[in-house]
């Protein structure tokens, strides 16, 4: 999959994965969103931040991120795993690891890799892709979102993305 979005809201930013066929959100902090649309702008820091560092220190153990997998979903918590390859004179390694999708996807985002989900948790979470359409279809919202009572879109509720929030920016990467 591919981030299709962030959109920042009252408590914290919208991320809408998806492919062709689907599109879903997950919710993360503010902080992780400012990450991931960074990340997905190719925007660089002044100084590292976290997950640039955590990927240098990667680098210098001479291990990579290899891709990153969102395997199951609970209650509208997301679970991920992290794997990574190294390879040293002892050998070729691989390690997962347990990880948050939101600092997963700015980690596999970073280093150019792959982002894949489950089938098990595209099947089980609602579908997204109109919604993001008709806000792209707006056009980019900098400040100038309507209000959830100014739509007819009572899907956006699913969504949280317009919980109370009138000063909600949109941006989109394509």
């Amino acid at each position: 999959v591919s981030v299709k979005g962030v959109m920042p809201t009252s408590s914290g930013c919208a991320v809408f994965l998806g492919n062709k066929v689907k599109t879903f959100v997950i919710y993360v902090d503010q902080g992780i969103g400012e990450a991931i649309q960074h990340a997905v702008d190719n925007v660089q820091a002044d100084r590292p931040m976290t997950h640039d560092l955590m990927l240098t220190i990667l680098d210098g153990l001479g291990a990579e991120v290899e891709r990153i997998v969102i395997n199951h979903v609970d209650g509208g918590t997301f679970f991920a795993r992290l794997i990574l390859s190294m390879e040293n004179e002892l050998g070729h390694k691989i390690i997962e690891l347990d990880a948050r999708p939101s600092d997963s996807i700015v980690m596999a985002l970073g280093s150019t890799k792959p982002i894949y989900v489950a089938q098990t948790v595209i099947d089980s979470v609602d579908d997204m892709t109109e919604i993001l359409a008709k806000i792209l279809e707006q056009g980019s919202w900098i400040y100038d979102v309507p209000t959830r009572a100014n739509h007819s879109w009572a899907t956006m509720d699913r969504a949280r993305t317009y919980a109370g929030c009138d000063d909600v920016a949109f941006y989109a990467s394509f």
